[in-house]
């Protein structure tokens, strides 16, 4: 297989996770009005669910990938994935629908996290950040069309057939996996599968001081994505009135943002990976600062909406520019066990991002302000602890410029 390929076939792995959920953001309301008619709003927890069967699967998958090999746990992931997804369109109520989501993010975690670990299996540093923000680059296609490609796909044959795309999507990924994608650990390299063995792996993890602080921020860098995706259905519907045009704009701010891949991928060789995060975190601050000094978002139509919109586009370019960073930061030095390290990494930022994101979310008040300043409080927090591990790992704290 070639890098080209290889960086493809990647990102569609990791791909699998923003499909389950901004496709499912047009299916929302429908999904309300048809499972639990009284109280639409509890809709919603169709991607909060899915988000913490991914917390709970990413604590599985790594451990299971350096034991088992990493394409038998995309596999297994997989089978997962597709029972629930099956199970999801079949569903008669909304605790059911919930439950199926819960075990399609379990499922999810397999391609997701492993697909992290092949990366490191394959590639480390700086040169491992740069494949990572090629990654990264194809990725942000499939977040950009998804809400579009579910708002086609509902209005064609209704909310259930999302479900089916869903099935459909992973099945393809397993064949060409199966056909192209060579077994990246090795049998002598694999590790025996015993609680001892995951629990130190664990610790070796958590006791790194460079490691657990890449950890935090990444919580907070993906909590500060998950607020925007939770609340981004009722900013365009009841904020702006722009129901019928909301994949359309999602797909551009998400297509604009894809740029920051390309930025990450020609500058972190030569500014490093901790610079461009707290570059990027500077200026997310900056922006925040301003819409919520100057209240950009209630500008008269339509200057309120253009302003929310560019700055829903620097949220997204920030993920582009701070969370493939901050996982090359945390794999670096836990190469020998890559698939271990790729889960407590994942599942621990994950569960932070949930549990910040989730009451963020019920703050929601018909304005803006809830997640502008929620963006501002996360930003400015990962900023200092971005400041704190370049102390510990005695380094200047000046960010370095171009």
């Amino acid at each position: 297989m070639g890098k080209l390929e290889f960086v493809a076939l990647v990102a569609m792995m990791f791909a699998t996770i923003a499909f389950s959920v901004d496709a499912m953001l047009p299916a929302l309301p429908e999904i309300g009005a048809a499972l639990n008619p009284s109280d639409p709003t509890r809709a919603s927890l169709v991607l909060t669910t899915f988000i913490l069967g991914l917390g709970v699967g990413t604590f599985i998958a790594g451990p299971i990938a350096d034991a088992l090999g990493r394409k038998p746990t995309i596999v297994l992931g997989a089978i997962i994935y597709i029972v629930s997804a099956l199970i999801a369109w079949a569903a008669w109520s909304l605790e059911v629908l919930l439950i199926a989501r819960v075990f399609q993010g379990l499922g999810a975690a397999g391609p997701r996290i492993v697909s992290v670990a092949i990366v490191r299996d394959l590639f480390v540093g700086r040169e491992m950040a740069r494949i990572v923000s090629f990654i990264m680059l194809i990725f942000t296609l499939v977040p950009a069309i998804a809400p579009l490609m579910g708002a086609v796909i509902i209005d064609a044959f209704g909310w259930r057939s999302i479900f089916m795309c869903f099935v459909g999507f992973v099945v393809f990924l397993l064949i060409w996996m199966g056909f192209r994608l060579p077994e990246t650990l090795l049998a002598g390299a694999r590790k025996p599968l015993r609680l001892s063995t995951i629990w130190a792996d664990v610790k070796e993890v958590l006791v790194h001081p460079s490691v657990r602080v890449s950890i935090a921020v990444q919580g907070l860098a993906m909590s500060m994505l998950f607020c925007t995706l939770v609340m981004i259905q009722p900013i365009y519907y009841e904020v702006y009135d722009r129901p019928e045009s909301f994949p359309y704009w999602f797909a551009l701010v998400a297509l604009l943002a894809g740029s920051a891949s390309i930025l990450n991928a020609a500058l972190v060789v030569r500014i490093g990976m901790r610079g461009m995060v707290m570059w990027m975190l500077a200026v997310q601050i900056g922006l925040s600062l301003a819409m919520f000094i100057f209240d950009l978002g209630a500008l008269p139509e339509p200057y309120g909406f253009a302003a929310f919109v560019i700055w829903q586009t620097s949220l997204f370019f920030q993920a582009g520019l701070t969370l493939g960073n901050l996982n090359a930061i945390a794999m670096e030095p836990m190469g020998h066990i890559a698939g271990t390290a790729a889960s407590v990494v994942s599942a621990v930022s994950t569960v932070i991002a949930a549990l910040i994101a989730s009451p963020v979310a019920l703050l929601f008040n018909g304005t803006i302000t809830p997640l502008v300043v929620a963006i501002g409080l996360l930003a400015t927090g990962s900023l200092l602890l971005m400041l704190y591990m370049r102390r510990i790992e005695g380094e200047p704290v000046e960010i370095r410029t171009l």
